[in-house]
């Protein structure tokens, strides 16, 4: 598939932002923001249970919204396993991304990309680690995501499906709010029940869930 058919077809919200799936992911926006009435939520983490399921596209589609309501947002791909934001949102991630801002300290302004959509940037994943879990469990990445909040209106975050590798489990601890995406048909209930479980028993903030082409 061509990176322009990859950005056309997972970037609904900026190519047809009238159509009724966008609208959805505006939706899908508003609900995030008052699922907490107490506190503001500033990192979401989107994730899945299995590989598959949309998660990605619906980090991006999301984050897409926020910027479209004049919100200051960052994507991060933290799956540093088999990152994809950066061909849906056409930018470099073979030198730097955050792979190497943990490993090497580095600030958000070196790191970041600014995308075709105002107020919207990505860190990419950057080149793959021999220790993904570990810099996902760094103090580093504490930090990374505390300098993010305070840049920041909202901070999205994309991880690694809960059900295979414990990455997204690491990173959820970190994080304000976790959405899992479900997609019925590639997972079963028990399945998507675990992943649940999982995300529970790692004191993670489930905030909701989204069937992901439901009929």
């Amino acid at each position: 598939m061509s990176r322009l058919m990859h950005r056309s077809r997972s970037l609904v919200t900026e190519n047809n932002p009238k159509s009724a799936v966008s609208e959805i992911y505006r939706s899908l926006r508003t609900k995030i923001t008052f699922s907490n009435r107490d506190t503001a939520l500033k990192t979401v983490m989107i994730t899945s249970a299995l590989p598959g399921e949309g998660k990605s596209t619906t980090a991006a589609n999301v984050a897409v919204a926020y910027a479209q309501a004049n919100k200051r947002v960052l994507l991060i791909d933290a799956d540093l396993r088999t990152p994809v934001q950066h061909h849906i949102f056409e930018l470099n991630n073979d030198r730097y991304g955050l792979s190497t801002a943990l490993a090497k300290h580095s600030e958000l302004d070196a790191i970041i990309q600014q995308t075709r959509v105002e107020n919207l940037y990505v860190l990419s994943a950057g080149p793959e680690p021999n220790g993904p879990s570990e810099l996902l469990e760094s103090p580093e990445m504490t930090a990374l995501l505390e300098q993010a909040k305070a840049r920041f209106d909202i901070v999205i975050i994309d991880t690694p499906p809960v059900m295979t590798v414990t990455d997204a489990l690491i990173v959820a601890n970190k994080t304000d709010g976790v959405v899992l995406v479900v997609k019925p048909g590639k997972v079963k209930n028990d399945t998507a029940a675990k992943a649940m479980a999982a995300l529970e028993y790692g004191q993670a903030t489930v905030i909701g869930a989204v069937l992901n082409r439901a009929r």
